[in-house]
């Protein structure tokens, strides 16, 4: 499995480093930066030799929003997988994030499994599909 290098936009310290350890723990996941606001993440994913295989983004940053961030991300020629990790995953907001260009949304607060699968099968080579963050019907 190759080492998915990985962005995260999270403005909790707590949470984002214990996204961090979780994922390095079970995938395959390099953390090569991080950033709390939509200026420094826009900024970071904007530049040309900042090259990422999955950035991770929350919706509610300590400045700016999450979603500023994904049109951002989209906007970049990059060729990189966009998921919204979120307390806020509401059916409304999940389908404005992949309106956004996202990949996939998971809930944190029930969908970490989901991420986690997501990043093994990303790492693996694997299609991710639309497994647990399909848009709800």
């Amino acid at each position: 499995m190759a080492h998915l290098r990985t962005y995260i936009v999270e403005d909790s310290p707590v949470i984002r480093e214990n996204l961090i350890a979780t994922l390095e723990e079970m995938v395959p996941v390099e953390v090569i930066g991080t950033a709390d606001d939509e200026s420094s993440a826009a900024q970071w994913l904007g530049q040309s030799d900042n090259a990422c295989d999955l950035v991770i983004i929350d919706i509610f940053l300590k400045s700016g929003s999450g979603l500023g961030v994904l049109q951002t991300a989209r906007k970049a020629a990059a060729e990189r997988k966009l998921v919204v990790l979120s307390n806020y995953a509401t059916p409304d907001m999940r389908r404005k994030c992949m309106q956004l260009g996202a990949d996939k949304v998971f809930d944190k607060s029930n969908e970490i499994d989901g991420l986690i699968s997501y990043c093994a099968r990303l790492a693996s080579g694997e299609d991710a599909g639309n497994a647990s963050s399909a848009l709800p019907s």
